[in-house]
């Protein structure tokens, strides 16, 4: 997937050259939950900003709704940096969430195809069946009843 590139000027604006206009911090969360991988760079000497700009995203979602992160799991976070153990905490939270997104992703396709299955949808499919059922049985009925009447021949049950 092509990464879409984001400038940021000194005034603070983000500028997309793609679609040639200003993005707001909010256009630019909803690029990365469409799945686009964006990159945020200074327009002036072409630095990667992506992780500040991503940073700034996660702390206005956390300050605006519920929270994702808890006060308790962000001290837990901060005592790991400098640490013996934050590479290799980076690596654990990196891998541990890309497990929960594909378990996520797999629930959901087993959810959708759990609905095309539905008891209601079952039963509109017995439904079905049980017309069909039905029809042949009336056709099978009404044909013996026509076969019946041809074979009979007017005055055939008159008493010789």
């Amino acid at each position: 997937m092509k990464e879409r590139v984001i400038r940021k000027y000194a005034n603070r604006r983000l500028y997309d050259p793609s679609e040639s206009r200003h993005l707001t911090l909010d256009e630019v969360r909803e690029l990365v939950v469409a799945g686009e991988k964006v990159r945020v760079e200074d327009a002036k000497t072409g630095e990667d900003l992506t992780r500040s700009i991503l940073l700034q995203i996660i702390v206005e979602r956390e300050e605006a709704g519920r929270p994702l992160l808890s006060a308790e799991l962000l001290e837990q976070l901060i005592r790991f940096y400098g640490g013996a153990m934050q590479d290799f905490l980076s690596t654990y939270l990196e891998r541990s969430v890309g497990a929960f997104v594909d378990q996520q992703q797999s629930f959901q396709e087993q959810v959708l195809t759990m609905m095309k299955d539905t008891p209601l949808s079952t039963v509109s499919q017995l439904a079905e069946q049980n017309l069909a059922t039905w029809k042949e049985l009336q056709q099978r009925m009404f044909g013996m009843s026509d076969t019946q009447s041809q074979n009979k021949k007017p005055g055939a049950n008159k008493p010789k």
